[in-house]
């Protein structure tokens, strides 16, 4: 494929995945930033609002093994990452669990025990899993689309910290508009049992991450990445605010954005749209604030008030 064929991925994507998913195109805009940056994303949202049917589209949209992983209380972390199976005769192989595709659904991650959760981190954060001493590389390109009930709900387990900071962006699935819903409900018979047909390859994927490395950052866009990131930090409201890694994540967010909008360098804009989904779940508030009924969001709203545009920049 060359560039030109290479660039023209991403919107077969959208167009593929939107035809079954309806009211949905912000996240799936949004899947295709995480897919690009070689990030991963949790979908959360309330029951019944397409969480699953977004990520298996999309996953089927790009081709590549899929699998999906239904997260229930009583699962362990093997059954996740795989296992040795050993023969009467002392010998064993290795099975491999279901995290060993391009793309993985974690249906529910939250369902499950913060044990099992733990099995998804090595994956998610160097493409790799070890089992028994032994590390086990996974498929490239490798994208965890993890779906999440709101938390605290009847037969959740929160994730942890650790484990929310290496989501590359937070996607909210809610109600659809009136016209969205009546959409869906004329197409009842063909969502039953949805089938996306593949737009493009995992070796196209990866080329098409190589193009996104070389969307240009300037040092004032970086700059102002460092000053919402530290400003965040220092607000009163919050206990633990975002981690380095978080300042990467909205780097390499804004590049894939910048990308998807045909243009090879970042603007502030690109920066500003993607603040929300990917530093809100990364704060954890004080006490006095979570009294006080102050939200993450209402604190990353303000910081993008308060934090001027550098100058200079266009």
């Amino acid at each position: 494929m060359n560039q030109d064929d290479l660039r023209e991925v991403p919107g077969r994507i959208f167009g593929a995945v939107s035809r079954y998913v309806q009211g949905g195109e912000e996240n799936i805009r949004l899947l295709t930033v995480a897919l690009l940056s070689g990030g991963h994303v949790l979908l959360e949202g309330y029951v019944g609002t397409g969480k699953t049917l977004l990520a298996r589209s999309f996953a089927q949209a790009i081709g590549g093994e899929f699998k999906r992983i239904q997260l229930v209380p009583d699962m362990l972390p093997g059954d996740v990452t795989g296992f040795n199976l050993y023969q009467p005769d002392g010998s064993s192989r290795f099975m491999p669990g279901p995290i060993f595709a391009n793309i993985v659904l974690a249906d529910e991650l939250n369902r499950t025990t913060p044990r099992t959760q733990a099995a998804f981190l090595e994956a998610m954060q160097e493409a790799c899993v070890t089992v028994e001493g032994t590390t086990y590389p996974l498929p490239k390109p490798f994208l965890a689309v993890a779906t999440q009930l709101p938390v605290g709900g009847e037969g959740t387990y929160a994730i942890p910290e650790g484990g929310m900071d290496r989501f590359l962006l937070r996607l909210w699935s809610g109600y659809p508009e009136k016209e969205a819903e009546t959409r869906i409900l004329e197409s009842a018979d063909i969502l039953e049992n949805p089938t996306v047909e593949p737009v493009t390859t995992p070796q196209a994927v990866l080329s098409l991450q190589g193009l996104v490395r070389a969307v240009e950052v300037s040092d004032l866009t970086i700059q102002y990445v460092l000053d919402l990131v530290e400003r965040l930090r220092r607000d009163e409201d919050v206990a633990s605010g975002p981690s380095p890694r978080a300042s990467l994540a909205l780097y390499r967010a804004s590049r894939a954005l910048a990308f998807l909008e045909e243009r090879d360098f970042v603007l502030p804009d690109d920066v500003r749209r993607l603040v929300i989904p990917a530093l809100e779940h990364r704060l954890r508030l004080t006490a006095e604030a979570e009294i006080d009924g102050v939200t993450p969001r209402q604190i990353v709203e303000r910081t993008l008030e308060t934090v001027p545009v550098p100058k200079g920049m266009p």
